[in-house]
């Protein structure tokens, strides 16, 4: 079985994401939208079910994909990205003057942004949830489609590929509304 992962569609870069509720921008839903034709038009993919983080923008990519392959979305609010506490949705320039020094790279493994979680609860919190959805999706009939984050991606990445995750350093990037593949 293939899991496919999806990153969701671009979102207003000037807000700080994390557990933001920020929509999708228009090129964020046009960019799915082209997405999601593609996948409807290559039935090798054998997609039977669709996952997603419940976060509005990958919500809406989720419902976008899901309205063109007729599937319906189950939603999953362990794959959330980060939790980013204060900073989620605060404007860039507000984190910035607020917290100058506050960035997810700057965190320590135990550290916990204000009122969010820490880069070892994070990891912890995927490395669960992505060991449980194994175990769920075990019993679908095809392929699956999950739609979350980028910074879930990358987590899942080190998981799959037994890479030690740091916060440290990205090393594993999927742009808006672009694919990864695992095989389960």
């Amino acid at each position: 079985m293939i899991c496919y992962i999806v990153r969701h569609g671009k979102d207003d870069n000037a807000v700080r994401g994390g557990w933001s509720n920020a929509p999708l921008t228009e090129e964020g839903v046009s960019e799915v939208k082209a997405f999601a034709e593609k996948l409807s038009l290559n039935p090798t993919l054998n997609i039977t079910d669709i996952f997603s983080s419940d976060l509005l923008r990958a919500k809406q990519t989720a419902e976008i994909i899901s309205s063109k392959l007729h599937i319906e979305v189950q939603f999953l609010p362990l794959f959330r990205e980060v939790n980013n506490g204060v900073l989620a949705g605060m404007k860039n320039d507000i984190a910035k003057e607020k917290y100058p020094t506050l960035f997810w790279n700057t965190l320590e493994w135990d550290e916990c942004y204000p009122e969010g979680e820490s880069p070892k609860a994070f990891f912890e919190r995927i490395n669960l949830a992505w060991e449980n959805f194994k175990k769920l999706i075990h019993k679908a009939k095809g392929n699956v489609l999950l739609i979350t984050h980028g910074g879930v991606i990358n987590v899942i990445y080190h998981i799959e590929n037994n890479i030690p995750y740091s916060n440290k350093n990205k090393t594993f990037s999927v742009k808006t509304a672009e694919m990864v593949q695992f095989e389960i």
